[in-house]
């Protein structure tokens, strides 16, 4: 298999505007964007230089590799629509199994994804972003390693099982701790605090699992078994039945995990 340089999107969203600039920045050819919404695909195509249509039978087979960069509910129904089943194509998703693409027909076919939280306007460093790539054969996936390799230094090979538990893995590393931001915050506000008190804590207890162990870096009342503080904090909460049962259930799990 020839080497990628000419590349479509089937979406446009923050990781398709992501993906596409960076590798437009590697000099790749963004041929064509497709979104449902025709503002959004042009948004896209102007930055860089390619064509924008919201109108699937218009992507051509010009292209050496198509990108499905849209929502988990919607890639079934982009690859239906989809026609050119002879090119090479992969999507983005943390969850969707590859198969997919053999139950919709394609030949040639894998996965692109990126573990990391992206958005249309905050900079990205692709460098130092994994990716994660399967492809269904080893041809393919040396074409999508060396594609990847272009824009990071950490690339891996995953099968579709691994990358399901990689995803609810990262759910809890970040969405579920930024939700214990959130929580946090509030308990800030309804007590006339200012939530950058704790942004130092929060740094440092990030910077320390580069170093140690999740397990060896925990701290705090739960590993310490120390109830008293444990139950001044349940009280704290008794106004707030749902926090106070997060904070219940979570330092049971602490302890538990201590005595592992």
């Amino acid at each position: 298999m020839k080497s990628i340089k000419t590349i479509s999107f089937i979406g446009s969203g923050n990781v398709a505007t992501q993906l596409a600039t960076a590798l437009f920045s590697k000099q790749f050819l963004i041929h064509q964007i497709y979104s449902k919404s025709i503002e959004n695909a042009t948004v896209l195509a102007e930055k860089v230089n390619a064509d924008a249509t919201s109108n699937i039978s218009e992507l051509n087979n010009k292209a050496d590799i198509y990108i499905v960069s849209v929502t988990d509910d919607a890639i079934e129904q982009v690859l239906q629509q989809f026609t050119h089943k002879e090119k090479l194509i992969v999507h983005t998703s943390g969850t969707v199994e590859m198969d997919i693409f053999k139950t919709n027909g394609f030949v040639a076919y894998g996965i692109f994804y990126p573990l990391q939280t992206l958005s249309k306007t905050s900079p990205v460093d692709f460098t130092t972003i994994p990716f994660c790539i399967e492809a269904v054969s080893p041809t393919v996936f040396e074409t999508l390693n060396q594609t990847a390799a272009q824009l990071s230094n950490r690339v891996y090979s995953i099968n579709s099982i691994q990358r399901k538990h990689l995803h609810v893995a990262a759910v809890f590393a970040c969405n579920f701790t930024n939700e214990m931001y959130q929580i946090a915050s509030k308990i800030c506000a309804d007590n006339n605090l200012d939530f950058d008190i704790l942004k130092p804590l929060i740094l440092e207890t990030a910077n320390k699992i580069l170093i140690k162990s999740p397990k060896e870096a925990q701290t705090g009342p739960a590993k310490r078994k120390d109830f008293k503080t444990i139950e001044k904090h349940i009280k704290l909460l008794e106004n707030d039945i749902k926090t106070q049962e997060l904070y219940t259930l979570i330092t049971q799990h602490i302890i538990n995990s201590t005595q592992n």
